[in-house]
């Protein structure tokens, strides 16, 4: 990992690349990580919402290059102004691209069903733009807040929530399409952990992402996994597709709004409290960025992708530490957006999905989750280890009860079907898992302050938390399936009485001795 600081006896001709090595081989790993998103999100729209592929492929891709370039754009001149401000020539660019959990609620729980309701796929995807442009105004909003309770939250906190995120959505679907195939994937994953957690280079400098994408798709190849008509049938089928906005469909679905608050309230909130913790991630690793120029890009990047016909909101991604370690600098993650921007536009990637295995891909995934996951350990005192155990609680059980529900729903039934009692004879305990993964990124965050201040015996800030997190349950945007008052009065309950019995403990003779952090608890920050 780079080991570059700032150096104060610098000459004032400070000379800033454009262009760093290390630029190459971040540009192919975050590249191949969009392209696995576009890739999914494609599929999701054509197979289940049933979205024709001439709309997929002439409004959506093209819509949601907009908003990748543009993004991307933004945030390198971000990146590169930090650097001229500290005089570092080592700041790495945030990465951005489609939001990975959005790109799946927006599908089944915002189109798919008005898609049921109605059979008509043009009104879900209408329902779908109203749902990401509240999105982004929601996020836009939190940019005035989010500071503030940045500010307040514990680093174990935050970087513990976003640990559970990068952990179970992030890497365990890309880990099970691995072991599907790990013949292709895991020569793929030994070069990623070599080349990117070593200093061993590959002959003549080749990017360690290129490197890996090629043996694995050459093995892919090579084993018959791969199929040559299907590329035949997909590149007959490539069209150029030129974005144009939609403000018709956007205002049909505005005009049916009510019924989509329920989820665009609290992914908004998700929203913004996931970027804070990637912006906490990022400064961990020595880059410092303003939180609310960071939010107001990615309510930016909804809104303007809605515009054009994307329902599928942007959002700074998870792994840049992951980015700064491979090399990369303020080049590539525009290069990486303009890559799939003009893929959007050329329609190649039904192509792409015929020519690269998947199990070649997703490594780089899996690479993301490692890195973040060991982040939140090492970069906070020991003492605080606990508090990021216990922020990755939600996020475990909100992935729990998505492959619950899958599963269930593929076998024909449900799990109010197969009854609770049906379920925990099982070993299943379905309705506390839940209602715990409910809103799992701000419960992660309440769980993991409230449990970093007890650590510190700061009692009275404990209690503080446990109200907060008793008032967010009450209007439901944790611990609920939708917002409302009095969405779940008991869980509500439960956090009061945690909080009286700190205030309760706040008085007592040894609660006045704050502990001792000892030099072995200092954070091993990777940086």
């Amino acid at each position: 990992m780079s080991t570059e600081v700032k150096d104060s006896t610098a000459p004032s001709s400070f000379v800033l690349p454009w262009w760093t090595r290390g630029d190459t081989n971040a540009f192919f790993g975050l590249g191949f990580n969009i392209l696995v998103n576009v890739l999914t999100l494609t599929t999701l729209s054509i197979a289940v919402v049933g979205i024709s592929s001439n709309d997929v492929l002439g409004t959506v891709l093209p819509a949601l290059g907009v908003a990748l370039i543009l993004g991307n754009l933004y945030y390198m001149i971000l990146a590169r102004r930090l650097a001229k401000r500290e005089r570092r020539t080592d700041v790495t660019a945030l990465p951005y691209g489609p939001s990975v959990p959005h790109m799946f609620i927006v599908v089944f729980v915002v189109m798919l069903p008005v898609y049921l309701a109605t059979g008509d796929a043009v009104q879900a995807w209408a329902a779908g733009l109203a749902w990401a442009f509240m999105i982004g105004i929601i996020v836009m909003i939190g940019a005035f807040v989010g500071p503030y309770i940045r500010r307040i939250t514990p680093r174990a906190a935050m970087l513990g929530t976003l640990a559970g995120i990068s952990i179970t959505f992030i890497a365990m679907r890309p880990a099970a399409q691995m072991w599907e195939a790990a013949w292709i994937g895991l020569p793929v994953l030994a070069i990623i952990l070599i080349g990117f957690f070593t200093d061993v280079k590959l002959p003549g400098n080749i990017p360690v992402g290129l490197a890996a994408l090629l043996v694995g798709t050459a093995i892919g190849w090579i084993g018959g996994y791969m199929s040559v008509p299907d590329v035949t049938e997909a590149a007959s089928n490539i069209a150029l597709g030129l974005p144009d906005l939609r403000l018709d469909l956007l205002l049909d679905g505005l005009g049916n709004l009510a019924p989509l608050l329920a989820t665009a309230i609290p992914l908004g909130v998700y929203n913004f409290t996931e970027a804070m913790s990637n912006v906490e991630s990022a400064s961990a690793a020595g880059d410092n960025y303003n939180l609310r120029s960071v939010l107001l890009a990615d309510g930016m990047g909804a809104v303007i992708g809605s515009a054009f016909g994307s329902p599928f909101p942007p959002a700074v991604y998870i792994g840049h530490p992951g980015w700064k370690d491979a090399g990369g600098r303020t080049g590539y993650s525009l290069a990486a957006g303009v890559a799939i921007g003009l893929m959007c536009f050329l329609g190649l990637f039904g192509l792409l999905a015929t020519l690269l295995p998947i199990p070649a891909i997703v490594p780089i995934l899996l690479y993301i989750g490692l890195l973040i996951g060991a982040q939140a350990f090492q970069a906070v005192p020991r003492l605080h280890a606990i508090a990021v155990v216990v922020a990755l609680l939600p996020n475990l059980a909100e992935w729990a009860v998505g492959l619950i529900d899958n599963a269930l729903s593929a076998a024909g039934t449900s799990a109010s079907e197969v009854g609770s009692e049906a379920l925990g004879q099982a070993g299943v305990v379905y309705d506390g898992l839940k209602t715990l993964g409910a809103g799992a990124v701000l419960a992660g965050l309440v769980l993991g302050t409230i449990v970093t201040f007890i650590l510190d015996k700061r009692f009275l800030a404990a209690a503080a938390a446990a109200g907060v997190g008793a008032v967010l349950c009450w209007i439901g945007l944790i611990h609920s399936h939708e917002v409302g008052w009095a969405a779940n009065p008991q869980v509500a309950l439960g956090y009061l009485f945690f909080g009286l019995v700190c205030l309760a403990y706040s008085q007592l003779p040894s609660a006045k001795t704050r502990p001792e952090v000892v030099e072995d608890d200092e954070p091993a920050i990777v940086e």
